[in-house]
Parts: C-alpha cells; structure tokens; sequence
C-alpha cells in the first residue's frame, strides 16, 4: 500500500471539516482534520502534493523567513478546525477561521494552496496581522 492510499482517508476526513488543513513546515507537517485532531509527519512533499491534489487548503512556510514565521506562530490566532471561531478581536488564544491564518502566513511569505487570497486595500505587517 502506498504512503498516499494510507492518507486518502484523512485527507477525505479534512476535506470534509471547517477549518482542515495541511501545514507544512521547515521540521515536518501537521494534517489537521477534526477538532483536537491532527496527523504529523515527515514525507513534507509526498503529503502536500496528495493534499493539493485533493483539493486541500495547504500552508507551506518553509521559504518565509523564520523569525517571521515565528512571528506568526507565537502572537498569531490558531485555527478554528472543527469548531466555531472565537469573537473578534483574535489573538494568540484564540481560533479563527482557516482564511485569516492563512493570511497571516500569506503576509510573511508562505506558500498558500487552494485557498484564495482575500483583497485588502494595504498590505499588513506581520505584528499587525497577528493582533500585535
């Protein structure tokens, strides 16, 4: 059986939830599909192309500068995956929709798949964007 046959079916589970996605950074990859729910690994390119594949909203950061990245992943909101998004005004402990994370990621340089960038009049800081 191929590594993507043993994927298939939590790529169909994330398909199918509010919020799944596939993120992919510079130490591995993290396919969420439920609430709480997540699968980790290693095969960073195989996963993602069987992802994009599919149809699957993916954040890639490994090219975006680190300190940006890490910008994001330590003031920015987390994903509501699953579940419904906390009230404006988001930070660091709250979900928000897949959409504003992804812009997020999308402002310091990472590569976003399937999921279209929304129109702003100006482009955001990395510390605007993540409430800071």
């Amino acid at each position: 059986m191929s590594a993507s046959a043993n994927w298939s079916a939590d790529i169909e589970r994330a398909l199918t939830v509010e919020g799944g996605h596939l993120a992919v950074g510079r130490y591995g990859y993290s396919l969420y599909y439920a609430r709480g729910c997540s699968l980790s690994g290693y095969d960073l390119d195989d996963m993602k192309a069987a992802c994009i594949a599919a149809g699957l909203p993916v954040i890639d950061s490994r090219t975006a500068d680190i300190v940006k990245v890490a910008t994001v992943v330590i003031r920015g909101p987390m994903v509501a995956v699953g579940e419904t998004p906390s009230a404006p005004p988001w930070h660091a402990l709250s979900y928000t929709p897949l959409q504003h994370v992804a812009e997020l990621y999308r402002a310091v340089g990472a590569d976003v798949h399937n999921l279209p960038p929304v129109s702003t009049d100006t482009p955001r800081e990395v510390e605007d964007a993540a409430g800071g």
